[in-house]
């Protein structure tokens, strides 16, 4: 068996106690905390710098040699300087040929430059294998062992051996390296840490518009509205109470709109009678977000649980209890006990605590570390069958804790019904559509669809 084929070096990396010698341009921060960790991994370390007097700040094992000294002594050799400071290497363009040189760069805007670092640096020493790799790690994340950070490191180049013994290093310092292929993906690469939250944009300006409409609409009917009417100040609900509304209320709609994009899908793809053509751009995005809007709507329905937990221990619950039991020992008669209203209750609450429960179970096997250990039907079922029946039973608790008040005159406070009510509008819709898709004269070319069936084959053009 050949030994230089990359098979051979992807499953069998370099494991003699003899390591090659690693070249480091640059003796800033990360190029300090990148050398310490390779001299703690075993390999002998030199640095590449304009001076060539040693620093305390220098790892004590380096040597520190001029660039062109340096680069002579070492096959790998890592640019840990700026782009801008890249000029430097154009000299030494012939003691650089054939090297595999690593950029690690970052930019301080996404897309600053029209071409990545690691391409431009291909196209300044164009003799040199380029690698891109260790961007994503930070020098705080290599100084405190990684312990406490992503050890995941995106590697890319164009020369498969000079990619994999980069790779090989990474392993060897007890990092997670994740092949994205050529040199193209660089660009990509450089811009992944300086993106935030780039899944979680559209979630949390939703939820948070939401928490805003919400907020002021249960302002009006639940503290203005009796303050100007009853000359009753309420003001003291803006604490707990108007939140504790206003949590389940998000956790069900965002809720419903996680399965509201694959009913849309589904019904464009029955529509065009064919997959092989995309969604809107939109679409798309709305999609590819619907974990995030998920595990949002967790977070509400768990604030939820834990306001109406304090329910029992509120100044105004407890005195509204003691005047209720003062006035019925006036009267010196006890209400009875209405069986409507406790079987209510309770149904109200059972509903709650189920749907609750497989709330959490869909943020669980949303986990990488959970759904990476299960198959594609069973991740399915969860997120798909049982998240269905998670919507089911939420929507069911809020219909059964309100559904009395929905012909109330008095729940309608300016015109404007419960907030509860608003927040079935939306999973309403979709249970419905959900349900008329699952009929056969539907299901069944839907399935046909998705298995490669077109009813008019020149779209897979």
């Amino acid at each position: 068996m050949n030994k230089n084929s990359s098979n051979t070096m992807a499953l069998a990396p370099n494991t003699s106690n003899k390591r090659e010698t690693v070249c480091i341009f640059g003796t800033g921060d990360f190029g300090r905390a990148l050398g310490h960790k390779m001299i703690q991994s075993g390999y002998p370390v030199v640095y590449g710098s304009r001076s060539t007097q040693t620093s305390s700040l220098i790892p004590k094992d380096a040597e520190v040699l001029s660039h062109a000294e340096a680069a002579q002594k070492a096959a790998v050799i890592i640019i840990a300087v700026q782009r801008q400071h890249y000029n430097f290497l154009t000299p030494l363009a012939e003691i650089l040929h054939g090297k595999v040189l690593v950029d690690i760069s970052n930019n301080l805007k996404i897309n600053q430059y029209p071409d990545s670092n690691a391409e431009y640096l291909a196209q300044l020493v164009p003799g040199a294998k380029v690698v891109k790799a260790f961007n994503t790690v930070s020098a705080w994340a290599l100084q405190s062992g990684t312990l406490d950070a992503s050890r995941q490191v995106f590697v890319c180049g164009n020369d498969i051996e000079a990619k994999q013994m980069v790779m090989d290093i990474v392993r060897a310092l007890g990092l997670t390296p994740l092949d994205q292929g050529s040199l193209l993906a660089a660009r990509e690469i450089e811009n992944y840490p300086l993106q935030l939250f780039p899944m979680w944009k559209f979630p949390i300006l939703l939820s948070l518009g939401l928490t805003a409409f919400f907020f002021f609409y249960c302002l009006i009917r639940d503290v203005i509205y009796p303050y100007i009417y009853e000359n009753k100040d309420f003001s003291f609900f803006i604490a707990i109470s108007i939140p504790n509304r206003i949590c389940p209320v998000l956790a069900l709609i965002l809720l419903a709109l996680v399965y509201v994009p694959g009913v849309l899908a589904a019904i464009i793809q029955l529509y065009r009678g064919t997959k092989y053509r995309r969604f809107p751009d939109w679409l798309d995005k709305w999609m590819l977000c619907r974990k995030q809007l998920g595990l949002v709507a967790l977070a509400f329905a768990s604030l939820h649980v834990l306001y109406t937990l304090v329910i029992p221990i509120r100044s105004f619950v407890r005195w509204r209890i003691s005047s209720q039991t003062i006035s019925q020992a006036q009267k010196n008669e006890t209400e009875p006990l209405n069986i409507t209203n406790a079987w209510l209750s309770d149904s109200y609450l059972a509903l709650g605590i189920l749907g609750f429960f497989l709330f959490i179970l869909l943020g669980i096997t949303s986990l990488p570390s959970v759904s990476n250990n299960v198959n594609w039907r069973e991740f399915r079922f969860v997120q798909s069958k049982l998240g269905y029946l998670t919507l089911v039973l939420c929507t069911a608790h809020t219909l059964v804790y309100g559904g009395k008040w929905f012909l109330s005159p008095s729940s309608y406070r300016w015109y404007l019904p419960n907030a509860y009510m608003l927040s079935l509008i939306v999973p309403c819709i979709v249970l419905v559509l959900k349900f008329v898709l699952i009929f056969p004269c539907l299901d069944k070319p839907l399935t046909q669809i998705r298995q490669g069936w077109e009813r008019n084959p020149q779209y897979s053009e």
